[in-house]
């Protein structure tokens, strides 16, 4: 275990060291940060005694060489607009992000889980077969388009949700801000975490049921019916947890990728968190808060990757997480 966490830290530093170059690279092809922050009626010469008081004067080695020893020292650059350090703008917008999140991964495992097993249990039924039109449908539809319609339904037609913003929060522990726990909060969550549940849900339903369809041709499945075991047991216990491994792995990978679904659904939802931050930044050409933005999801791929490593340990001990290398 000591050994697979050492080579998992020293991939993560590596990864995080090819984000952080990628992420300043893009900084000088975003635009000229100067003219946003002065606009047009800056003479040149203000405009270049700024730009030399930023450092855009200096090589590229120079720049990323101060802007890596920044970053070690937790220091990602001070926001053009805001005039506040990037990392703290992002922190103030994450937990919403990872608040919407939340609520999405929640209701995939609650819906996809039990309609994929309906699916492989009875895959000629006629739900089933609805279901993996559904699915199909779902796969294809971008999420914007769900967004959308999501809207035009239950905010225009039926007046059933609010369609923008987060709506009233509330303080927990004095740490953030959540509206998880009143329910004008969780109102303006229903439409934005329905819409991520929708782009994820089909990927879920589709892997469990072919997964499960498998394992329940495998031998000691037939062994467990003919013990006489209950048809839950054998479904839910035995059958469900021998498919964690793949659903797991995909599952990382989808919670990682949410944070890129979350730019668009808190765009059309106007959601104020990390995504909906990151689209203001791009428009206004902020470069520090848009390398912070893209160091941060990076860490968040690092750890969410590292946490799937671990928890296939969990769910199967035969798994010897110290062979894995990578």
């Amino acid at each position: 275990m000591l050994v697979f966490l050492l080579r998992r830290l020293m991939q993560a530093c590596f990864v995080m060291i090819i984000i952080s170059v990628i992420s300043f690279a893009i900084q000088g092809k975003l635009g000229d940060p100067v003219q946003q922050m002065v606009g047009m009626s800056a003479s040149p010469a203000e405009r270049a005694q700024l730009r030399e008081e930023l450092g855009l004067n200096d090589s590229f080695i120079s720049q990323y060489w101060r802007f890596a020893k920044n970053v070690v020292h937790g220091d990602l650059g001070m926001s053009y607009y805001y005039k506040e350090p990037a990392l703290d703008v992002i922190l103030k917008k994450l937990p919403a992000t990872l608040e919407l999140a939340f609520c999405a991964i929640i209701l995939v495992i609650l819906v996809a889980t039990p309609c994929g097993v309906i699916a492989a249990i009875r895959p000629r039924h006629l739900f089933s077969r609805f279901l993996m039109i559904l699915s199909s449908i779902g796969l294809s539809v971008p999420v914007f388009i769900v967004a959308i319609f999501l809207v035009y339904l239950f905010s225009v037609k039926l007046n059933m949700a609010p369609s923008f913003g987060r709506g009233q929060t509330t303080e927990v522990l004095g740490l953030w801000n959540s509206g998880l726990f009143n329910k004008d909060g969780l109102s303006h969550l229903i439409l934005p975490s329905l819409t991520l549940t929708i782009a994820l849900m089909p990927v879920f339903v589709r892997l469990i049921r072919a997964e499960m369809m498998e394992v329940l041709q495998s031998e000691y499945i037939r062994f467990a019916w003919s013990k006489g075991l209950s048809a839950p047991r054998i479904y839910f216990l035995h059958a469900l947890k021998n498919t964690m491994l793949p659903i797991i792995t995909v599952g990382g990978i989808q919670a990682g990728t949410l944070i890129a679904y979350t730019i668009l659904t808190e765009t059309i939802f106007q959601w104020p968190g990390m995504g909906f931050l990151f689209m203001d930044a791009v428009s206004r050409v902020d470069t520090p808060l848009i390398s912070a933005y893209l160091i941060v999801v990076g860490g968040l791929f690092v750890i969410t990757n590292t946490l799937v490593d671990l928890i296939y340990g969990l769910v199967n001990p035969t798994v010897r997480l110290a062979s894995h290398g990578l």
